[in-house]
């Protein structure tokens, strides 16, 4: 494991922990973080998409990622009702890539498609009937497990950083019992201590920052 590996495992980890497990009651302080690294990973593999090539493997998909991180990040700390949306729509994104994964078709233009077609329908659910509490409760503890047990198979070399953005993570567990207990233990565990923590507490939504 190289130092970079490491630094950003340790990282990770602690990202994904505080996600699972206390996602609801710090979600104001998530939204613009977790719009950043969502814009990012949905501008590089965009990139990776659109040209070929490994996730990251251009200085194009860097520039293009941070743009759009940078994009969303800001939108997301003006605009509660926008972060909320995309939010939604970044847990969406993940499950229609890693739905393409669990079949095999885990990279092109397709996954890509399916991630922004379910993306687009998560945040509108979400948004429509007003479940963003147990919704936000449940898509944390979801991507917080999911960022926890990616960082593992990335540490142990079970995948490679070139595809995370690949859908190669969701394709791990789904091959893996062992793996997908974990992701599972994980989610029931992060959405418990949320329902338990969060009892009496709502998100005071803020006005539009601008």
């Amino acid at each position: 494991m190289t130092f970079e590996i490491f630094c950003m495992s340790m990282i990770a980890l602690l990202v994904g922990l505080v996600i699972a497990f206390n996602g609801y009651r710090l979600f104001l302080v998530l939204l613009p973080i977790w719009g950043f690294f969502f814009g990012f990973g949905l501008g590089a593999q965009t990139i990776q998409t659109l040209f070929g090539g490994g996730f990251l493997a251009t200085t194009t998909g860097w520039v293009v990622g941070f743009v759009v991180a940078l994009v969303f990040a800001v939108l997301s700390y003006l605009f509660y009702m926008v972060g909320v949306a995309l939010f939604a729509g970044s847990i969406g994104y993940a499950l229609g890539v890693g739905l393409m994964g669990l079949i095999g078709l885990d990279t092109g233009f397709l996954a890509w498609l399916v991630g922004i077609i379910l993306a687009v329908i998560v945040a509108a659910v979400v948004i429509l009937f007003n479940i963003q509490k147990w919704v936000i409760i449940l898509l944390t503890a979801l991507g917080g497990a999911g960022v926890l047990i990616g960082t593992f198979l990335m540490a142990l070399g079970v995948v490679s950083v070139n595809d995370l953005g690949a859908g190669a993570v969701s394709a791990a567990i789904g091959n893996s019992f062992w793996w997908l207990l974990g992701f599972i233990v994980l989610v029931v565990l992060g959405f418990l201590a949320q329902v338990r923590t969060s009892q009496g507490f709502e998100i005071e939504a803020y006005e539009n920052r601008i």
